[in-house]
């Protein structure tokens, strides 16, 4: 029996084995913690390349722009509130509608996950362009943002959809 009592532990807490694990592994620790949803490495990848699909082509082109410069603030939230209801309901229909009472939290951070890594697209590649005026006028800056993430978050979700 002193043998068994002597005997030092083998294995590590499970805090320490997990970061043993998965050392570094940032994007996961975030959703989970933050966004509490199972975001993996191929989900942020995947929304990413569906985010760029659509968000590259609208990005460029100057009716986006001057569309951003004339449209009320208003019609602008009306447009992000437009697309996150329709990429909420899609994530409910290809993910969650089996089990949503026991996933409710992971479906909103699902979704807000998506949209928030659309709109970081967006915004990167307004910027790479410079058309992105964040200290001069950050009103338009973001309604770009908006506008271009319109057709990215639906092409976002799509791409993640696909495994």
């Amino acid at each position: 029996m002193e043998e068994n009592s002597s005997k030092p532990q083998e294995t590590p807490p499970p805090d320490e084995e997990a970061q043993e694990r998965h050392p570094g592994d940032v994007v996961q620790r975030v959703s989970r913690d933050l966004l509490m949803a199972e975001l993996h490495w191929r989900d942020v990848a995947q929304i990413v390349v569906g985010a760029c699909v659509l968000c590259i082509p609208v990005s460029y082109t100057e009716e986006v722009w001057v569309l951003s410069e004339q449209l009320p603030a208003r019609k602008a939230v009306f447009v992000a509130l437009f697309s996150l209801t329709f990429v909420a309901l899609f994530v409910y229909l290809n993910f969650y509608r089996r089990n949503m009472k026991a996933n409710a939290w992971k479906f909103v951070g699902r979704v807000a996950a998506t949209y928030f890594i659309t709109g970081t697209v967006a915004a990167f590649l307004l910027f790479s362009i410079d058309k992105l005026p964040l200290v001069l006028d950050t009103a338009t800056a973001v309604k770009r943002v908006i506008l271009v993430a319109f057709p990215g978050c639906f092409s976002a979700t799509v791409i993640d959809s696909l495994k």
